[in-house]
């Protein structure tokens, strides 16, 4: 039953992934939901994120394959011509049918969609962007994350990730300034589908919570697959070049060699927090915008809570998802325990090859437990081989304590997003080295170095 005192249980703001794993369960519960959402529903993840990219990143994976065809003897055209624009179509259509999954799953289960935006009144009270105010024994904030853009001059000709969607073609000359998963994602998805792409980074390596030597490979890789990658690059301004068509990038150091049809910005993300009441109603917040939540996803007010991007923890869809289902079951569903656990969240950018991790990079470890052992397999897999490719995969385990207990898998080569998934519950489980060993191998596969690995 509702509160007496207020109009909902829980009213929450934001429509994405944690939002709507919120809404489900508290409605799974029996409890009275209202959920304000003024865009579509799904969020980033559906709409500007890891659904749209992981079409991309398929249609960029099969033009990889068709080169490797044409190596192993089928007759297909050296540079086969991609409609861009089907492709469009059939990632939209199969967007609109998770939109259209969603609304159904609202309307059955009671959950009242306001497609407005939410501001907050008080730790109570939300007032919806047409002045109707609504009530609620608990809100939750799960209004996700967005962009961001340098402060350099010029900065307003550059893209940002969510513009990469709005593309009807493959600029010829790219530059994407930043080294971590999006651009990187960003630099293979463009470089397989037809531009000429140029990593700008900051940094001496990419992918800084990744494993380094696995991201040495991974920059060895699409350096083979035509990227250039320009490390310690400190971008200064951009500039519209005489012709008024394309971008000049100027760093430090002095221009580029060329100019560029697209400059793509990729150097992180902030909390969509701004002008949500949240500084009326003392929730605090942190300096990249995210609200500061505890392991309960308990803000600073006790009955605003927050998941996802903005609360500034693991920024992943699954663990939006996951947070929010706990939360809930805490809240309404009589397990006053339940929380998320971010230990050992499995994580897999979308490059070619994708690279996944679970558990702790081998820094980290000896950062905590002081001694380890990693045991490494670097290989060329069978395709790349038989076809004479240059791509190259890697996999390390890192391991601690005298029984060897697995803390780490990292692999970067071709299908590690699938073969990840099953070893994140190995590692989950505390599985030491000597059970890899015990297990016997699938042959030929790639997935079978990981149990082969010997010191």
């Amino acid at each position: 039953m509702t509160s007496t005192a207020h109009d909902y249980d829980l009213i929450v703001l934001g429509g994405g992934s944690g939002g709507l794993a919120a809404a489900f369960r508290a409605a799974q519960h029996g409890k009275k939901v209202a959920m304000l959402e003024p865009g579509e529903l799904g969020g980033t993840c559906v709409n500007v994120g890891c659904v749209p990219k992981k079409a991309m990143w398929l249609a960029a994976d099969l033009a990889g394959r068709i080169g490797l065809a044409r190596a192993m003897g089928f007759d297909v055209p050296l540079r086969p011509a991609l409609s861009w624009k089907e492709l469009v179509v059939h990632r939209q259509g199969y967007i609109e049918n998770i939109h259209v999954s969603y609304r159904k799953r609202l309307d059955e289960t009671g959950v009242v969609r306001v497609p407005r935006r939410g501001r907050l009144v008080d730790a109570h009270t939300v007032e919806c962007s047409d002045g109707v105010r609504l009530s609620g024994e608990h809100i939750l904030l799960a209004t996700g994350a967005h962009p961001q853009r340098p402060d350099i001059p010029g900065a307003e000709l550059g893209l940002v990730s969510d513009d990469f969607f709005n593309l009807c073609d493959a600029p010829a000359q790219v530059a994407i300034v930043g080294g971590g998963y999006i651009a990187v994602e960003l630099a293979g998805l463009l470089q397989a589908l037809g531009s000429r792409v140029t990593l700008l980074v900051r940094g001496g390596r990419l992918l800084d919570r990744f494993d380094g030597e696995l991201a040495a490979q991974l920059a060895d890789n699409l350096c083979h697959q035509g990227v250039r990658i320009q490390f310690d690059y400190r971008l200064r301004e951009l500039q519209r070049d005489d012709d008024g068509q394309h971008v000049r990038v100027l760093g430090h150091d002095g221009p580029l060699d060329s100019v560029f049809d697209t400059v793509f910005f990729a150097i992180g993300r902030r909390g969509n927090s701004t002008d949500i009441g949240l500084e009326q109603v003392g929730v605090a917040v942190g300096d990249r915008g995210e609200v500061i939540v505890d392991e309960w996803q308990d803000t600073s007010v006790p009955s605003i809570h927050a998941v996802g991007d903005i609360g500034g923890k693991v920024g992943l869809t699954p663990v939006a998802i996951a947070a929010a289902r706990h939360l809930m079951d805490r809240l309404f569903g009589g397990k006053p325990d339940a929380k998320m656990d971010y230990e050992n969240v499995p994580s897999v950018v979308f490059s070619h090859p994708p690279l996944g991790m679970v558990g702790l990079g081998e820094e980290e470890a000896r950062a905590r437990y002081g001694e380890v052992r990693t045991y490494h397999s670097n290989f060329r897999p069978m395709l790349q081989a038989l076809a004479d490719g240059t791509q190259r995969s890697m996999f390390k385990l890192v391991c601690v304590g005298a029984e060897e207990r697995v803390v780490g898998v990292h692999l970067l080569g071709e299908a590690a997003d699938e073969i990840l998934q099953g070893f994140a519950v190995a590692v989950k489980m505390g599985a030491t080295k000597a059970h890899f060993d015990d297990t016997v191998a699938i042959h030929p596969t790639s997935s079978e170095e990981i149990v082969l690995m010997r010191g």
